[in-house]
This record gives structure tokens, C-alpha cells and sequence, in this order.
């Protein structure tokens, strides 16, 4: 099929890892990931398709995903600083004034820098960037790209 981006809104929250772990139990529980939906569209919406989880938890979803992983949030497992695989990785200032031109990005600057960062995300890795609004942290912006 091909690797895919995937990428989510959630509100701010100072522990990153927290709001990923929910945002991946939506996800979960809505059954937005492969193999329950083949291809999701995004950005996920209140009118996106639900069609509910098919498997009893994260991990065997994960597992009968197989190799080209679920294709959603699902297959990043935590936040860090640290690039790795099943990362959502923080981009540090020069990143973020490289991609958006300052270090404070609103919703706007970043979807209309979209295609600038996305081609530096690796398969099976991400991004994890706080969102401004007025100059405070309002939102946090998950990205990734699917392992196949």
C-alpha cells in the first residue's frame, strides 16, 4: 500500500505522554486503525467513520497489524526527545523556527507549512509539536508516518 501520514489535534497538556495515551485509546476505541479501516481519512473530525474497536487491546491490534502497522496514532507509543521508531519526537527550537519561523507555532503557520516538515518524518516515526494560540499553548499536533 505504501506509507501513509497520519496526524491528530488534542488539547495541551505539559505531560505529552499522557495526551498521547488518551488520544491513542480514542483512537482504539473508535476502531481507527488498520486492520479495522483500511484507509482513514484525516484530519479525524466528530463526523469521521467509528466503527468501533476489533481487538481486545492496543497490543493485538498492533500485532495483527503486522508489518505495516496500524496506520494511525496507534503505532506511536510514546513522546521523547530521543528519535526513534514508535516515537512522537519534540522538535527542539531551531527545528521549529527552521519549519514554521518561530518557536511558537499557531494552527495556522503549521498547516500551511504542512508539506515542509512532513517529508523529514521517517516510516514508523513522528512528531509531537505544542500549538499556540495568543502566545500560550493551547493544543498539541501528533504526526506520523505509517511503517508501510
Amino acid at each position: 500500500m505504501g506509507s501513509s501520514p497520519y496526524w491528530y489535534y488534542v488539547p495541551y497538556e505539559a505531560d505529552r505522554n499522557n495526551a498521547l495515551n488518551k488520544l491513542r485509546t480514542r483512537e482504539f476505541e473508535a476502531g481507527r486503525y488498520n486492520p479495522v479501516m483500511e484507509d482513514i481519512d484525516f484530519p479525524i473530525t466528530d463526523e469521521s467513520e467509528c466503527p468501533g474497536q476489533a481487538h481486545k487491546t492496543i497490543e493485538e491490534a498492533l500485532e495483527d497489524s503486522d508489518a505495516d502497522g496500524t496506520r494511525s496514532i496507534l503505532d506511536l507509543t510514546s513522546v521523547s526527545s530521543n528519535d526513534d521508531y514508535c516515537v512522537a519526537r519534540i522538535l527542539v527550537e531551531d527545528e521549529l523556527t527552521r519549519y514554521f519561523g518561530t518557536n511558537k507555532p499557531t494552527k495556522e503557520i503549521i498547516e500551511e507549512n504542512f508539506e515542509n516538515f512532513l517529508e523529514d518524518i521517517d516510516r514508523g516515526k513522528g512528531f509531537c509539536i505544542t500549538v499556540y494560540k495568543n502566545e500560550m499553548p493551547d493544543e498539541l499536533f501528533f504526526i506520523g508516518y505509517s511503517f508501510d
